[in-house]
């Protein structure tokens, strides 16, 4: 079932993490030192992560100024596509090079108020909230072409030191897979 993302509040200062990566090493939220910052609450099975992700791969191979870090919050037990070997064949299929962490207690994205994936979260250099949302308006058959726009124009407001503008369009995706 498809859920929006909570649109936590703009200025909400970023938890801090420590997760380990695919290779098992901690990476924590000082470790990223970029003017600005991407959150992404994303999976290896849902349809709309899918969707994105190569696109996604894309825009973000061609930031500057930008730290991305994907986190998989997900009950791998219950859906094994999302245990770190399928992360891994995620990241070779996506082209991604960016840390992709695993939030095994699912802690991290209870921090974020994380509610779907891909969920987005954008922070400025005083890692400070200053977009959560939509990739752009598509989604896996609304026939809405994949552009990237609402993320891009955020990143660019960002760099800038200016307000994202409102409004901020919610991400839509599969809900996170909670730990009973």
């Amino acid at each position: 079932m498809a859920l929006n993302s909570q649109m936590v509040p703009l200025g909400t200062p970023a938890p801090d993490f420590t997760l380990p990566d695919l290779d098992g090493t901690d990476r924590s939220l000082s470790d990223f030192d970029a003017p600005a910052l991407l959150i992404a609450f994303v999976c290896n099975h849902c349809p709309y992560v899918k969707h994105i992700e190569q696109a996604f791969g894309s825009f973000v191979s061609g930031q500057a100024d930008l730290d991305v870090v994907a986190i998989c919050s997900n009950d791998a037990e219950n859906y094994p596509d999302d245990a770190p070997s399928g992360l891994a064949e995620q990241v070779a299929r996506a082209g991604w090079d960016f840390p992709y962490l695993v939030d095994e207690s699912q802690e991290v994205a209870r921090a974020y108020n994380a509610a779907c994936t891909p969920d987005f979260f954008l922070y400025g250099p005083d890692r400070k909230l200053a977009y959560r949302g939509a990739f752009d308006g598509s989604t896996p058959r609304n026939g809405v072409e994949l552009t990237g726009e609402y993320l891009a124009t955020a990143v660019e407001h960002v760099r800038k030191g200016e307000p994202v503008p409102e409004p901020h369009h919610p991400s839509t995706g599969c809900g996170i897979k909670w730990r009973e």
